[in-house]
């Protein structure tokens, strides 16, 4: 453990992109990824952080890929949030076999793998220094998991969101894949991410930490030991906070 100090955040929302689970090959869940990501996790939850997470699907199902090619809106985001599923429960054993006492809460109920979301359970799960994965998205189609997770940093009072990014290390201009002379910002308002159409997180998501006050911390997944960092307050990533009064 490298982490010195007090951490900057005592309760956090951690989101992880199903893109960032399938690592490499690209599609379904890298052991290797999966492996590096629960091991951080473990690093924070020793720091005493009460760390709920909410994971992606997008490495199994995409939803609106299936709606694009006829498949019905709403049947192709059920679909996605059974996706997050088996993600969330992939990520509590990698974390269980660390150590990490960890519980799985979804928002569509299948009691026989986990439990139903309930706020105040899920809330004192935290405080016991368990690990929550919320999963099954908000439950409900058309909102993607970027929703979710700022719904779910609202309903717990989370004091952050760490949005931990497979492949860039923080938000930039412009794709920096595609252009390199793309800038990246090391602060950001929510409204510069709306007026500039940055693509963060979507807008829905974008708006509801904006009104909620929650301020999210864009930064890479892929060096070991970076939510750690991004909790002890180190300066990594782009911090995007609400508009100054």
């Amino acid at each position: 453990m490298f982490a010195s100090g007090k951490p900057k955040y005592q309760r956090i929302i951690l989101k992880v992109s199903g893109e960032a689970l399938a690592g490499a090959q690209g599609y379904g869940i890298d052991a290797e990824m999966m492996a590096n990501i629960a091991q951080q996790v473990a690093e924070v939850a020793e720091l005493g952080v009460q760390t709920a997470i909410v994971v992606g699907g997008g490495n199994i199902w995409r939803g609106v890929a299936a709606s694009a090619r006829g498949m019905d809106r709403a049947t192709a985001d059920y679909v996605g949030m059974l996706a997050t599923v088996m993600n969330s429960l992939s990520l509590q054993d990698f974390l269980e076999k660390l150590g990490v006492h960890t519980r799985v809460q979804t928002s569509v109920e299948m009691r026989q793998v986990a439990e139903p979301y309930i706020r105040r359970r899920a809330i004192r799960h935290l405080e016991k220094g368990r690990v929550v994965i919320f999963a099954g998205g908000t439950g409900n189609p058309y909102f993607s998991t970027d929703t979710t997770a700022a719904l779910r940093a609202a309903e717990i009072e989370a004091e952050v969101i760490l949005m931990a990014k497979n492949g860039v290390d923080g938000v930039y201009s412009a794709d920096p894949q595609k252009n390199p002379e793309a800038i990246k910002y090391d602060e950001l308002e929510f409204m510069d991410v709306l007026n500039q159409g940055l693509g963060v997180m979507d807008s829905t998501a974008t708006s509801l930490c904006m009104d909620n006050n929650i301020p999210l911390l864009v930064f890479a997944l892929g060096e070991s030991g970076n939510i750690c960092r991004a909790v002890m307050g180190e300066p990594i990533g782009t911090m995007v906070r609400r508009m100054k009064s």
